[in-house]
């Protein structure tokens, strides 16, 4: 299942979008205001595509795009009225990965979201110096790579899926060990969140946070 972002404040528009394209293999999240889409993305919303609004009633397009390129490579389609070539070329060199205007046809929207999805690649995430991919297990701080354990993978990729989200200890142990085993030493989650604490190094701080009495949460 692929989850799209469409931030767009003329309602039937938006909705349009949604109705026309709907079909199983896509899930959409509909936002009229920048403010909206911001909390989606910042609230640990997996998104594989966005479809952005330049002109929202709250501010520009353009404060999400960047928000979004900062911390991702998740794809972003522009839909704007603007059809002025400046505006075109500052999307592309914020990382905008197509540019549509209105009006349009939503057989070629069509045609450009499965290109966008299927050309997405490995998703990287960014924190600073800190870039994580997932999928392929890479991980780095600056150029140097470092290296995780499969539990230091799992610990890490439910933070930052999750990020701005405190997620309890108990909630963590469960996702996390998984192999079937009928007891976990309480003190694992500690000793795992440490050695990725020391392993990330000083690109975490801020990040990774503990909050007492609770659990962990990624922060940005």
């Amino acid at each position: 299942m692929k989850k799209i972002l469409v931030v767009e404040d003329d309602e039937g528009l938006r909705e349009g979008i949604a109705l026309a394209l709907q079909r199983e293999d896509l899930q959409f999240t509909l936002c009229a205001q920048l403010g909206q889409a911001l909390h989606a993305f910042e609230e640990g919303a997996d998104f594989d595509l966005v479809l952005l609004d330049l002109n929202l009633p709250d501010g520009s397009g353009y404060e999400l795009l960047k928000r979004i390129k900062r911390q991702s490579d998740i794809p972003v389609i522009i839909l704007t009225a603007n059809d002025w070539e400046m505006d075109e070329v500052r999307g592309l060199e914020l990382g905008a990965e197509d540019y549509i205007t209105k009006p349009f046809s939503l057989m070629v929207l069509r045609a450009r979201i499965d290109k966008a999805l299927r050309s997405a690649g490995k998703r990287t995430w960014r924190f600073g110096q800190l870039s994580f991919s997932f999928e392929e297990m890479r991980f780095f701080r600056g150029a140097e790579e470092i290296i995780l354990s499969r539990t230091e993978q799992k610990l890490l990729h439910l933070l930052v899926e999750n990020r701005n989200q405190v997620l309890g200890r108990e909630q963590l142990v469960d996702r996390i060990w998984t192999d079937g085993a009928e007891y976990v030493d309480e003190n694992a989650l500690s000793v795992a969140v440490n050695r990725l604490r020391n392993k990330l190094g000083e690109g975490a701080d801020g990040h990774l946070q503990t909050v007492y009495g609770k659990g962990y949460i990624w922060k940005v």
